[in-house]
């Protein structure tokens, strides 16, 4: 899986300075405050353990809400049309979904127009999972997911297991048999 490194931290002289340091800079600059304030250097994410955001989105005639897959484990994952590292992920995702239909694989696009969004599916031959556009980012949002791909996996009772920055396999066997012992 991947993972991404936090930036390294400077030694700060004293505890006070460098709160006020980080004071002044964050109301300077919240912007990268922000991004550097989303690395976690525990061997878990925040949300892992929690309850996963509940959401339901309408694209068009279709409506999705997590909640409709309670009792399954779900692979949710965050994409976007422009997203060349997406790409890379969805033949292992759809054979995910394929391998296994005790698993769902939902895959929700963000940050992309319909039009954009239709002409991928298309292009790509993406098939074989559940497909969604999120137009409010309202998902997204919840989950604090703003750089794709991201994927959280979901256990039966909608507790969030684990969080994946970036593409991986998701046919690799530490994954699989990860999946299949939750």
């Amino acid at each position: 899986m991947t993972s991404v490194p936090c930036p390294p931290q400077p030694r700060a002289r004293s505890t006070r300075s460098a709160l006020a340091l980080a004071a002044l800079f964050c109301s300077l600059i919240p912007v990268p405050c922000s991004l550097l304030s989303g690395c976690n250097r525990t061997a878990h994410p925040g949300s892992i353990g929690d309850p996963a955001p509940a959401f339901t989105i309408h694209d068009g005639p279709r409506t999705v809400s997590l909640s409709d897959y309670r009792g399954k484990i779900v692979v949710l994952n965050f994409w976007a049309s422009w997203c060349p590292p997406c790409l890379e992920e969805f033949p292992s995702l759809m054979q995910l979904q394929k391998d296994d239909p005790n698993i769902v694989v939902l895959a929700v696009a963000f940050q992309t127009d319909q039009p954009s969004y239709s002409q991928y599916l298309i292009d790509n031959h993406i098939a074989g999972i559940t497909t969604i556009n999120d137009l409010a980012n309202q998902s997204s949002d919840a989950f604090g997911t703003f750089r794709p791909p991201e994927s959280y996996i979901i256990d039966r009772k909608g507790t969030i297991r684990r969080k994946v920055i970036g593409p991986i396999n998701w046919t690799d066997p530490e994954m699989l048999n990860y999946l299949k012992n939750l």
